[in-house]
């Protein structure tokens, strides 16, 4: 799925579905590409279950299935934002946690630099050690927490819990 995402058209494409249902002649249009670009497009986008087609007549009509990204993002990130003692570090720490999220969401991003290490060692330890991460997957489990991905992804970089390569994240080991 991440592989089909990573095409800048097919989330042109995703970005257009989801106001309505379109047809590969307005898809194209839209785009300014070729109607069988666009067509080998949504086959790809079809196979992995986030576009669907129905016939109107002639035309078949595409629309955007968001139940799948739902899906996606619940097999990532399956829990909410939980502070139970077991999660580590001191009752400080836990409650700095607690105090920046409302419904198993953040908030958002501390502003002092010591609350924000804690939010963001919380991240790390979202990402498993040794396991590489493309950029997609990166946002789609910060997302969960927080709308911001970008900033905690550059917050997670600029303070030495992740390391970036070539649109590749990994954990580095002072992270836990």
């Amino acid at each position: 799925m991440f592989k089909a995402l990573a095409d800048e058209s097919r989330l042109k494409i995703i970005g257009l579905l989801a106001t309505r249902e379109r047809s590969v002649e307005e898809l194209a249009t839209a785009l300014k590409l070729k109607p069988p670009t666009v067509s080998h497009h949504l086959a790809t986008l079809r196979e992995i279950g986030l576009v669907s087609m129905r016939a109107e007549g002639t035309t078949h009509l595409y629309g955007f299935q968001p139940e799948r990204l739902r899906e996606l993002n619940r097999r990532l990130a399956p829990e909410k934002l939980a502070i139970p003692d077991s999660e580590g570090g001191d009752a400080w720490e836990r409650k700095v946690l607690a105090d920046f999220t409302e419904q198993g969401r953040l908030k958002g991003i501390p502003v002092g630099e010591t609350k924000r290490l804690v939010i963001l060692r919380w991240f790390a330890r979202k990402f498993e050690p040794g396991r590489r991460y493309p950029e997609l997957e990166v946002n789609a489990i910060i997302a969960e927490f927080i709308n911001d991905y970008a900033s905690v992804r550059r917050y997670l970089v600029d303070h030495h819990l992740m390391e970036r390569r070539a649109g590749v994240y990994w954990r580095v080991d002072t992270a836990e």
